[in-house]
């Protein structure tokens, strides 16, 4: 059954201010569907696949759509929707378009220049190649550019892992458990979750399987005073939360009122009691010192570029600039160094990102050792076989979406040495006379 016309001329409106980057590509799309509210399910679903294939293959599709005789904008629009679609779905196309798309059909991508078939900007895929090599930067590229798979994340408080497969057989929808996160479900297809029951009472959450892995290696016991540092919504602390089996203080740090805010209907929905939230206004905020010294494990998921997340996100290439991770950096280091105040002696700070360039990653958690010595790094081999999570790593977790199938991903643990107890302090000997007489 082939889309209606119209379909073409709105999937190139919506793209015209996406390719603005003024605003992720998500809130744009999902602002343009509540102004255009006739707009049907698999239209909706036809122009956000559309306009996700035109942002994974910007530079191929690009640098064809501007050799035709129609204007631009219109050959990326029936591009993108050929891609994501079929051109066969699509109506509307004149003889000239049906021509174009199967001479663009024909092309061997592969005889292309390597930074054209990575659809990467060439600040980006030259860091790419400096840190893995041509042949696995380009790797890392392909995968970066196909969709997301659908992860969840089964709340161990509501179900087991086993129980939700059944249930969601009955729907039917096909889940199978996934190879590193203990309790995280792989779905085969893209179905509607949020009116299954499964989702309504809380026993499963949306969760990539690698922030799922993030969620595992803080290691939360029950009854331990934890902090996540830069929580958002709130999907790491959910589980998090589940790992401590809702016992002791869970701390849910963020700067964004509107993010804690969006955290507190699933919190409800998970049945969690242990979840604190609080609006901080940096890293230095009093309601942190507060707490400095006290806390069991402290997750530190910090702000980055989101190279990582390319697959959900792929206008996040156009949008980040070079410039920027030299801000970010500061940030990160800043974040750290608070968040590591709050550790007592013999406590683990996680420090991770869903970046996947070494100056946001290694460079920082180095930096960090290099300026404090009570300070140790836990090789990531350790962690994972403490939480018996089945993965080959070194002193770091990175995990990569051609080699893991997750979003891109660095963690490293970070545990302050046991501190030293403090001497009573000797008291002065007119301090003692007046102890003397009081007592007398």
């Amino acid at each position: 059954m082939r889309l209606p016309p119209a379909i073409l001329g709105n999937t190139e409106e919506v793209l015209r201010e996406i390719l603005r980057f003024s605003a992720p590509a998500d809130t744009t799309l999902s602002r343009y569907f509540k102004d255009h509210p006739r707009l049907g399910s698999r239209e909706r679903g036809a122009v956000a696949e559309g306009i996700y294939a035109i942002l994974r293959n910007k530079s191929f599709f690009t640098d064809f759509a501007e050799a035709g005789s129609s204007p631009t904008m219109r050959r990326l629009t029936i591009m993108g929707l050929a891609e994501a679609v079929g051109a066969d779905s699509l109506g509307g196309l004149t003889e000239e378009e049906t021509a174009f798309l199967e001479r663009i059909a024909q092309i061997d991508r592969s005889l292309m220049p390597a930074q054209m078939r990575a659809n990467l900007p060439k600040w980006l895929f030259d860091k790419f190649v400096a840190q893995y090599g041509e042949a696995e930067a380009l790797q890392l590229a392909d995968a970066l550019n196909k969709p997301a798979p659908l992860d969840l994340r089964v709340n161990s408080l509501k179900a087991t892992r086993d129980e939700v497969v059944a249930e969601l057989a009955q729907a039917p929808i096909l889940a199978e458990p996934m190879p590193y996160a203990p309790l995280g479900l792989r779905v085969l297809k893209k179905p509607t979750l949020q009116n299954l029951p499964l989702f309504k009472s809380g026993a499963i959450e949306v969760q990539d399987e690698g922030s799922q892995v993030l969620s595992q290696i803080v290691g939360a016991k029950r009854g331990e005073m934890v902090v996540d540092f830069c929580a958002g919504a709130g999907g790491k602390t959910l589980a998090l939360g589940a790992l401590m089996r809702n016992t002791g203080r869970l701390y849910a740090f963020d700067v964004s009122e509107k993010r804690l805010a969006k955290m507190k209907p699933r919190v409800a929905r998970s049945g969690l009691s242990n979840v604190h939230p609080v609006l901080i206004a940096h890293e230095r905020d009093a309601k942190i010192k507060r707490l400095a010294g006290k806390i069991d494990r402290v997750l530190v998921d910090a702000p980055c570029s989101g190279l990582g997340t390319l697959r959900r996100n792929p206008d996040v290439k156009w949008r980040q600039k070079p410039e920027a991770i030299g801000e970010m950096q500061e940030k990160q280091a800043a974040i750290l160094d608070g968040a590591a105040r709050l550790l007592k002696g013999g406590g683990r700070l996680v420090y991770a990102t869903c970046s996947l360039l070494e100056e946001e990653n290694d460079h920082i958690v180095e930096q960090f050792l290099a300026a404090h010595d009570d300070f140790v790094l836990v090789p990531m081999s350790k962690v994972l076989a403490e939480q018996k999570i089945d993965l080959e790593m070194g002193d770091y977790l990175k995990l990569l979406p051609h080699k893991h199938q997750t979003d891109g991903f660095f963690a490293a643990v970070l545990e302050r040495k046991p501190m030293a107890p403090k001497p009573p302090k000797a008291k002065p000997d007119d301090e003692a006379e007046v102890d003397v007489a009081d007592a007398e």
